[in-house]
């Protein structure tokens, strides 16, 4: 499987990077225009407005060199992780949703939401959240899961994910395979579970078993450690997980992201070059580094000279380049023509009716 990449724009098409500010910086658009970067992923940070928004994706697409369209993603899950300023629509938080059992309104959220994202240039969420809500102490998962109930959590996720299809949205279902049991927040420390493979199956699994069968073009790892499946390793480093179980096991045949490697729970552990490194060979076909771009070029390099001195890793850089460039070339970021352009198509009848229907829900 090969891209026709040179090598530095091969390893490139695995980093997807983030920024500080609320422009893109000139060396991130020179990253992109290098073919160093697979896209970006915004946060509150970058969007301080709808015309702000607009902006940002628009200079990153155009940066972007011919036949390598970046991705433009962003976590706009609902409750207490969205991205975007009003008029944005307002979701309230997906467990809320998940426990009124109105699959039709839970798509008319994605389907909403997603046409406004690709109003304003994105083509990826990072959304929906697959992981089951089995801990009532869980600091990072909680009300973002659709619900405490394995075929519940699937069932809801997976009308959101029809929403933003609808759209013409690229979904992403995380955290692989579940973070939804775990009692440390892997944004400051790394989860360990002692979950055996037949718990998996039964609970964590189940939601992403039925959105593979569904065929969900994306999944994001967890960083976490299932100690009896594989103690060494978190998810998003792990072979065992993210290529044995997930692949081979589960049949999932898309991209797969790795979760922000800036998190403590992986670069407390690790160097960025190694971690990128170690991602991709387990199994994952594009890293996110969410702010830092010195990081993102520590991750580039790294991956060229492990390229170099493995045949076997490079082969395995092209599998993940020609995963996401073929899913990036079937849902290119395409903003409308102008802010106001933008600002006018998130004003829709069904955005207002649908904004009527939430309030319901405070």
């Amino acid at each position: 499987m090969s891209t026709d990449l040179a090598l530095d724009r091969l390893c490139g098409q695995l980093i997807v990077g983030g920024y500080l500010g609320d422009r893109p910086t000139p060396t991130f658009l020179h990253a992109v225009e290098q073919g160093h970067r697979a896209g970006a992923i915004l946060f509150k940070r970058n969007l301080p407005s709808i015309e702000a928004a607009h902006s940002a994706c628009s200079a990153i697409a155009a940066a972007a060199p011919d036949g390598l369209p970046p991705w433009l993603c962003l976590d706009e899950e609902g409750g207490r992780v969205r991205r975007l300023p009003s008029p944005f629509v307002k979701l309230p938080a997906m467990l809320k949703l998940g426990a009124h059992g109105d699959e039709a309104l839970i798509e008319r959220c994605g389907r909403v939401a997603g046409a406004q994202l690709r109003a304003l240039g994105f083509n990826l969420n990072l959304a929906p959240v697959l992981d089951v809500n089995t801990n009532p102490s869980n600091p990072v998962i909680g009300d973002r899961a659709f619900s405490a109930d394995p075929l519940e959590a699937g069932r809801m996720a997976l009308a959101y994910l029809r929403g933003l299809r609808a759209a013409g949205m690229v979904g992403c279902g995380k955290h692989f395979p579940g973070h939804g049991d775990t009692s440390v927040d892997s944004h400051v420390g790394l989860p360990v579970v002692a979950w055996r493979i037949d718990r998996l199956r039964q609970i964590e699994l189940v939601p992403f078993q039925a959105a593979i069968s569904a065929g969900i073009e994306c999944l994001m790892s967890a960083h976490i450690v299932c100690e009896s499946i594989d103690a060494q390793s978190p998810a998003t480093l792990s072979p065992i997980l993210a290529t044995d179980l997930l692949r081979s096991e589960l049949g999932f045949q898309g991209v797969l992201l790795s979760d922000d490697l800036e998190m403590k729970a992986i670069s407390a552990r690790r160097g960025f070059g190694e971690a990128a490194v170690a991602a991709i060979a387990a199994g994952c076909d594009a890293v996110l580094i969410c702010s830092q771009e010195q990081a993102q070029e520590q991750a580039h390099a790294a991956l060229i000279q492990e390229a170099e001195r493995s045949p076997g890793f490079r082969t395995r850089c092209e599998q993940a380049a020609s995963r996401s460039l073929a899913l990036r070339r079937r849902f290119p970021a395409a903003a409308s023509a102008t802010p106001q352009s933008a600002m006018e198509s998130m004003y829709t009848r069904d955005a207002r009716e649908l904004a009527t229907d939430l309030s319901q829900f405070g």
